[in-house]
């Protein structure tokens, strides 16, 4: 009888050699499971921020885009305003100008050495001159 024992305890001990082995080489397997899903996870997650950052910066710079777009279009407006404004002011002083002119020569004509009309005309012609000056030199600017 004490051969069987033996013998049972002599078996047994190869067996938990080999499950030791098998049970260590499962651990490494495991492990370098885990560590790979690991480093899955991380790449995915870098790639997935970049693609995102990307998509944000298009995002800023299309809508950059559209509002230099709608400033730039207010801006022409604006100054396609100013110079419609500028024009129709001095078509309308140049008009006055052209009346004061007739005047002018009307009163000259007819001014005799009593009067000093003409004086008074030739004041007013100076100063809507000036007026013409400044507004053309405006358009000259907005050109």
């Amino acid at each position: 009888m004490s051969m069987q024992i033996e013998t049972t305890t002599a078996n047994s001990f190869p067996r938990a050699a080999k499950a030791t082995k098998a049970g260590r080489k499962t651990y490494v397997y495991l492990f370098l499971g885990w560590v790979m899903l690991i480093a899955i996870g991380v790449a995915a997650a870098m790639l997935y921020t970049e693609h995102l950052r990307q998509q944000i910066a298009t995002d800023i710079a299309q809508q950059t885009q559209q509002q230099l777009q709608v400033v730039q279009e207010d801006y022409q407006k604006q100054v396609t305003d100013l110079k419609d404004n500028v024009s129709t002011e001095m078509k309308a002083l140049q008009t006055k100008v052209d009346s004061l002119n007739e005047l002018l020569a009307f009163t000259k004509d007819s001014a005799n050495s009593k009067t000093d009309n003409s004086n008074q005309l030739y004041t007013q012609l100076a100063d809507v001159k000036k007026k013409l000056d400044e507004l053309q030199k405006n358009l000259d600017v907005l050109k």
